[in-house]
């Protein structure tokens, strides 16, 4: 009487499993493999890198094989369908999975990405499995036509922009050296005025030490009408040293105003902040900083399997294709290699179970090794 769907009670373990409530006898809590070894079927994500072309060419870009959208290089639709089955294959028992598109600017491949939407979700059905859609873009091409696109399939979106015009128009340029506030602030707004289901959030690359979060934040979400507003320093295209007393001050009195709000009931919408506290409040602990190579991996358009979407189109190591599979023993790898960096220069840091050292994409950037943890978040993410 009242029996409850097998796939709602696996969902619900796994949750609990995460928030380290649930256990193996003599396990742990968490995603983080407690070895070097990936549990089985533990993909969920997939970031489909569905061209490398791009019709802005901001100045602080970290992708090494950006193209313009003529010359640029797209996903072939059989390997985004083998991606699909890839993902549903590799992700086991887990009964929801997502599937990202990325780019370059994903938009200016638009009917790649209507024809793999509905093919996972036919693929998906069979398989009883949920699939979730979520798409990165710049926002300047979110027509009418890509807006109800987006809508009718309950995208999670996310907008690039930097702020009012006078920052974002810095660094996000056309390759004619024009800024872009007003396509994108106008396609965000479009973007916002029909698309309900999920909250659509902006994403702000930090490109100036001088900037005032304060007021980026309250254009995004205020003026704009964002739903959340996160914040990641430069990592690449400009020279390092973003870590500054003055960044530092300004993401922390924003979080100081994520509190005040947060006693009141409210919520003003700082993405970084929102995810810290909730990771104290659940009592995570990170061995590894992500779930690149273990829970996520990227696509690139060649439908070779890259660590994220930051390596897809790099020169590191990857980890299979589309094709082939995944090679699971150069993951296996790959996470040992996490494991031990965590281990030598996280032991005495009392932020490591929030971050295990941070982004592997930046190491790589800043270090020419993708295990040496980046100075200036470890700085961020202690103060």
């Amino acid at each position: 009487e009242g029996a409850v769907d097998g796939a709602a009670v696996a969902e619900a373990l796994a949750d609990l499993r995460a928030l380290g409530v649930v256990t193996t006898p003599g396990g742990r809590g968490g995603d983080e493999p407690s070895s070097s070894s990936p549990p089985a079927g533990s993909l969920t994500s997939l970031v489909l890198g569905v061209t490398n072309g791009c019709n802005l060419a901001c100045t602080y870009c970290y992708k090494e094989d950006l193209r313009r959208p003529a010359a640029a290089a797209r996903l072939d639709p059989a390997h985004a369908r083998a991606a699909v089955d890839l993902l549903i294959r590799e992700s086991g028992t887990r009964p929801r999975v997502n599937l990202t598109f990325f780019g370059g600017e994903p938009l200016t491949a638009l009917p790649l990405v209507r024809d793999t939407v509905a093919y996972a979700e036919e693929k998906a059905a069979a398989a009883g499995k949920r699939v979730d859609f979520s798409i990165t873009t710049n926002g300047t091409l979110l027509d009418d036509r890509a807006v109800e696109f987006l809508a009718a399939h309950q995208f999670g979106v996310t907008v690039s922009m930097d702020g009012p015009p006078s920052i974002h128009d810095r660094n996000r340029r056309t390759a004619g050296g024009h800024g872009t506030w007003e396509a994108a602030a106008a396609g965000a707004r479009r973007l916002l005025a029909r698309h309900r289901s999920r909250p659509v959030g902006a994403r702000v690359t930090l490109a100036g030490d001088g900037d005032d979060i304060a007021v980026i934040h309250r254009h995004l979400r205020e003026e704009i009408g964002f739903a959340e507003v996160g914040f990641a320093p430069v990592t690449a295209g400009l020279p390092a040293g973003l870590a500054t007393p003055r960044l530092f001050d300004g993401l922390a009195a924003l979080a100081r105003q994520w509190r005040d709000a947060a006693i009141e009931g409210r919520d003003i919408g700082f993405t970084n902040i929102a995810q810290m506290v909730t990771n104290l409040h659940e009592g995570s602990s990170k061995r590894i900083p992500c779930g690149a190579g273990l829970s996520l991996l990227a696509v690139a358009p060649d439908g070779s399997l890259a660590l994220c979407h930051r390596f897809a189109g790099s020169d590191a190591p990857t980890l299979g294709h589309v094709e082939s599979g995944v090679d699971h023993a150069a993951a296996h790898r790959f996470i040992a290699a996490g494991l031990e960096r965590a281990a030598r220069h996280c032991g005495g840091c009392h932020a490591r179970h929030l971050c295990a050292g941070g982004c592997y994409h930046e190491s790589h950037v800043r270090h020419g090794d993708m295990f040496r943890p980046t100075d200036h978040y470890c700085d961020l993410m202690r103060d």
